[in-house]
């Protein structure tokens, strides 16, 4: 019965909508209630080899207390919040810090019309086909130049990515996966000249997570080309709420996913002294791409950004593995909802 429910919940007619427009689409849209800009990637000494670090610069954008039409320049008429991450994967060490500031046209911004977003010295911004980022933390500073030799991924249908059976629970979303990235990283004033895959998500709504209480989401990118990207949000009482995701194919077409082709099941947990939150850190999936394994790189991934976002969750580098325990890709793993309410959403 439940499942025949959620089929009908399902077949519901979606909001109208307008197509995903680029370049337009990868600036702001500050009408929205919410909005993010994520980017990860891992890095060694050059592409394909074994990654020493991970890396998180993530932008969200939201309104402010101040009203829109507000006529001073200096009106908190929208905020950005940023977090940024280093994982030493040989030292099993996570670094991370966090901002929260007004927009202030020049220094504090999402411009409107094309990526381009500052919070002071952090930065991401779109030059030709790809993009630049810069962004430290503590002890590190990391600058990015990223070649993008694929179009958008458009997630869900047409970049209208479903989070919940009803027609109102919807986001729009894209992603940049396979990302060639070259860095320049100093770390406690040692130059790492470094190279890897980086992944960026796109994503704006005005309801993301509805009663939701969390979300359990990857995105990996994998050695033969492949992306694939998954997600679950739980209800508070750690049901299924909703599931999705998609694999991108080296010329095939994208592919979304149905939440009944989605499996994700917890097969260890951490637990944070630090929260005491308990975090599924190893993972079993199934898909259309197969039925795979996922490993957090290290345990000890945690975000504590309650004084930014109200928010401690769990975001870092991982293994993807195949049925046979070969390894066949890298990405990120990221889970909300496991250390108290969603303030964000």
């Amino acid at each position: 019965m439940i499942k025949r429910r959620t089929l009908l919940l399902a077949a519901l007619p979606l909001p109208v909508r307008a197509a995903l427009n680029f370049p337009a689409d990868f600036g702001a849209h500050p009408l929205q209630t919410i909005e993010w800009w994520y980017l990860t990637g891992l890095l060694g000494d050059r592409d394909g080899a074994p990654p020493r670090f991970g890396y998180q610069l993530t932008f969200f954008r939201l309104p402010g207390p101040a009203a829109g039409d507000h006529p001073s320049g200096l009106a908190a008429k929208q905020l950005l919040l940023g977090h940024v991450a280093l994982s030493d994967l040989g030292a099993r060490k996570q670094r991370h810090g966090q901002r929260l500031l007004r927009a202030l046209p020049g220094t504090v911004q999402a411009r409107v019309g094309d990526c381009d977003l500052k919070l002071r010295d952090w930065t991401l911004r779109r030059e030709g086909d790809g993009y630049r980022a810069a962004f430290g933390g503590p002890g590190f500073n990391l600058e990015l130049e990223l070649a993008t030799p694929d179009a958008p991924l458009l997630q869900g249908e047409a970049g209208f990515s479903r989070k919940g059976p009803m027609p109102d629970q919807y986001s729009h979303y894209y992603s940049r996966p396979q990302l060639l990235a070259q860095a320049a990283l100093r770390l406690d004033g040692v130059r790492h000249s470094l190279a890897g895959r980086a992944w960026l998500d796109h994503e704006w709504s005005d309801k993301y997570v509805g009663d939701a209480a969390g979300w359990d989401w990857l995105g990996i990118n994998l050695h033969d080309g492949r992306a694939l990207t998954l997600f679950q949000l739980r209800r508070p009482d750690g049901k299924r709420h909703w599931a999705g995701g998609s694999l991108r194919m080296p010329g095939v077409a994208d592919r979304s996913f149905a939440p009944e082709e989605v499996g994700m099941v917890p097969t260890r947990h951490w637990t944070s002294p630090a929260t005491g939150a308990r975090w599924p850190v190893e993972w079993r999936l199934r898909s259309p791409a197969g039925e795979m394994r996922l490993v957090a790189a290290f345990d000890a991934q945690e975000i504590d950004a309650r004084r930014s976002s109200g928010l401690a969750y769990w975001e870092g580098a991982a293994r993807l593995l195949d049925s046979g325990s070969r390894e066949v890709g890298w990405g990120y793993l990221e889970l909300t909802g496991y250390a108290g309410k969603l303030p964000l959403v």
